[in-house]
């Protein structure tokens, strides 16, 4: 009830509504409050058509005077004067602007009642009053305040209101800070503490009689009190008991029979007060449900206050870790180009210390010969000198070639060949910023519109609510309708899908996931799509062959030909058990049609059962065989004629074909060991004509499961 408080309040002071008024605005006041934002007016000027009433209450005549405004600059003016007074305009406790009076009371009115009587004085004539909420201003007829109706519910909320507080009760009459009451006045009414109660209600004369009770008894006495019987406005010896339709307010017999609300509807008191309650009671409904939504939203901010939070770390945790990987692949590269500036500079000092000691020998070895040459030439023997000379000119020329043209340059550069291209490097880290873009969220799928069909199954699915995070596309996957792996099964743009050709009688997983440039979202929940337990199906007219002919929704089948030709199923079956008939419409001259499955690549030129691809038995009119390859098998006696039914019965937990002529079967199992995926098939001739009849239970003789000596193998 915390909440409750500030509709408890009055607008000017601040506290607890005291003998609230209802204002033709619908707003609240004390009544007390009321007298000390009164302005009052010049006589002359005062205007005469502006009443104080509720009944006389008109808003468009209200809206014709000029209203308080914010434009005001804090200043009310009251329309309809020549000059009308102004007043600066103040702020109450609650915030709202105030009109306080601008001529002061006289010092006997200072009190909120009169001493010793508990009325309040009287109002000056033409005085304005301006609404401390909406501001709009009227005039007071010569009732004064006395015109406005007390809301009695609104002091009955705030009396009990304050009973469940369980405060202690303050003085009534203090005037700035409330003194906690001592006594109550039980016929007055009214709560004093000690100084107010000597000031205002001394133990002498009329009120000597009164009798005094604690604050406690006092609220206990108060509340159970009966509630007073609210009176008329306008005649005040009268009870209100009639409502006013067109002027939406309560009014007395008086008032019907003199008022303005003669020619009025009006209709009963109570009948209008359990009406108004109701209209309250299921406006209030709404409201509480816009209550509970509005709390269930701010459970929704907290959480999302939590998880912003817990992201935050783990974005912050995230982002660390991703640059710290990239420290450390800059550490690795490092540690890389520093390998290969090693390798360059062992390598320079390898080749120039090599060219240092082979300069070093052959320097040596020159400066050899040149110190042997110079000795030789000291020699004065001539005869011993051109023994030799001639070699050791050779010997001179040789090492002075051997110090030819590039032995004496260096043959490694001191300089190093390598300079490290950090520019693009930096350039991207100075670019290196957070992408908006992130991996989308689970998309999630709309149930009410995923439905299964025969073995057809369709998904829809949206992005998340206050998901603005771009999407290329989505990826659907299914199971195989057995607990097996996902497999994708579409992928685009769409968010809504039909997959075809599924098992009948098995239940899909299904599950869809979003992608953008930056990834692959997560997956949505898991769904689970049973498709049909039993495969209705018609012919295909798309596969069958030209000559055939189709009628009855595709379930009615001839030819224009006399050869035989073959129409198949429009659903192929590999899982599960399958029964299907078909009624003979015409049969002349006794042909052979053929009934049984087929792959999709039949021959469809030929009868059934002549090619590898299909498994089928062909009857006439008094025996039947079955075939496949060309390979005929297991005559048996019995054929077909006009209104017979051929059954086809279809087994993939024993992979077995077996047929029924007339609800009698027809020779042994057929075919067994049948694998794979497999259509409906008949081929006829001009002569023939067959009904389809799909989705047919299992016959009653037939057990799935049971062993079977088979006719023939495939």
């Amino acid at each position: 009830m915390d909440e409750m408080e500030e509709e408890l309040k009055c607008p000017v002071c601040g506290s607890f509504f005291r003998e609230p008024i209802i204002l033709p605005c619908s707003h609240n006041i004390c009544l007390a409050c009321a007298r000390n934002i009164l302005v009052q007016t010049p006589d002359a000027e005062s205007p005469q058509s502006s009443r104080a009433s509720g009944s006389d209450y008109d808003y468009l005549d209200l809206d014709k005077m000029s209203l308080y405004s914010e434009a005001d600059s804090g200043y009310g003016s009251y329309g309809g004067f020549v000059s009308a007074p102004t007043t600066p305009c103040q702020k109450s406790p609650n915030g709202v602007r105030v009109f306080p009076p601008s001529v002061p009371h006289p010092p006997q009115a200072q009190h909120h009642l009169l001493p010793h009587t508990g009325v309040l004085p009287p109002v000056p004539r033409n005085s304005c009053l301006t609404c401390p909420q909406c501001h709009r201003s009227l005039t007071l007829d010569d009732r004064g305040l006395r015109g406005f109706p007390k809301n009695r519910v609104l002091e009955g909320v705030v009396d009990r209101y304050q009973q469940s507080k369980a405060a202690a009760l303050k003085c009534q009459l203090c005037e700035k800070s409330p003194r906690e009451a001592t006594v109550m006045c039980e016929q007055c009414d009214v709560f004093y503490c000690d100084p107010c109660r000597l000031r205002c209600h001394p133990p002498r004369g009329p009120l000597a009689k009164h009798r005094l009770v604690p604050p406690a008894q006092g609220r206990i006495s108060r509340r159970a009190s009966p509630r007073k019987i609210s009176t008329c406005t306008e005649h005040e010896l009268e009870n209100l008991s009639m409502y006013c339709v067109q002027c939406k307010t309560p009014v007395c017999y008086q008032c019907l029979e003199d008022g303005k609300h003669s020619t009025h509807e009006v209709k009963a008191l109570g009948a209008m007060w359990k009406l108004h309650k109701g209209q309250l009671s299921q406006a209030l409904n709404v409201l509480s449900d816009r209550a509970t939504e509005a709390k269930e939203f701010l459970v929704q901010l907290r959480n999302m206050v939590q998880h912003i939070q817990e992201n935050g770390v783990e974005f912050e945790a995230c982002l660390v870790a991703q640059c710290d990987a990239l420290i450390e692949a800059l550490n690795r590269r490092k540690a890389q180009l520093l390998s290969r500036v090693t390798k360059e500079h062992e390598h320079k000092l390898s080749v120039v210390r090599d060219q240092i000691s082979h300069c070093t020998v052959k320097l040596r070895q020159t400066t050899g010969l040149m110190e042997y040459c110079l000795e030789v030439i000291k020699e004065n023997d001539p005869s011993g000198f051109l023994q030799i000379s001639d070699a050791l000119i050779r010997r001179v020329h040789m090492t002075e070639n051997q110090w030819g043209k590039g032995s004496l340059t260096p043959r490694m550069s001191s300089d190093f060949d390598l300079t490290l291209d950090s520019g693009p490097l930096l350039q991207t880290i100075h670019q290196l910023d957070f992408v908006q873009m992130k991996v989308p969220a689970a998309p999630i799928l709309q149930l009410e519109e995923c439905c299964t069909q025969t073995n057809s199954a369709t998904l829809s699915w949206k992005q998340p609510p206050l998901s603005n995070i771009a999407v290329d596309g989505y990826i659907l996957e299914l199971d195989d309708g057995n607990g097996g792996q996902f497999r994708e099964v579409y992928v685009g743009t769409e968010m809504i899908c039909t997959v075809d050709g599924l098992h009948f009688n098995s239940a899909y997983k299904s599950r869809v996931k979003a992608y953008n440039s930056s990834g692959v979202g997560q997956y949505s929940k898991t769904l689970v799509m049973q498709t049909s337990e039993v495969a209705w199906f018609t012919f295909d007219p798309a596969s069958a062959h030209p000559d055939i002919i189709l009628s009855n929704d595709n379930l009615t089948v001839t030819c224009n030909s006399y050869d035989d030709r073959v129409v198949m199923g429009n659903t192929g079956f590999s899982r599960g058990v399958h029964y299907w008939e078909m009624t003979i419409d015409r049969y002349d001259n006794h042909p052979d049609p053929a009934f049984g499955i087929a792959r999709a690549d039949v021959m469809k030129d030929v009868m059934l059962g002549k090619d590898d691809k299909a498994w089928a038995m062909y009857v006439d009119n008094n025996r039947s065989w079955f075939m496949h390859n060309n390979s005929h098998t297991n005559r048996t006696d019995g054929g077909i004629s006009k209104g017979a039914t051929v059954g086809v019965l279809l087994d993939f937990t024993r992979g077995i074909l077996l047929f029924l002529i007339n609800d009698e079967q027809q020779g042994p199992v057929a075919f067994n060991t049948l694998e794979g995926m497999y259509y409906p098939a008949i081929s006829l001739n001009r002569n023939v004509q067959v009904t389809l009849h799909s989705g047919l239970p299992i016959p009653d003789f037939y057990t799935p499961g049971e062993s079977e000596a088979a006719g023939s193998v495939c």
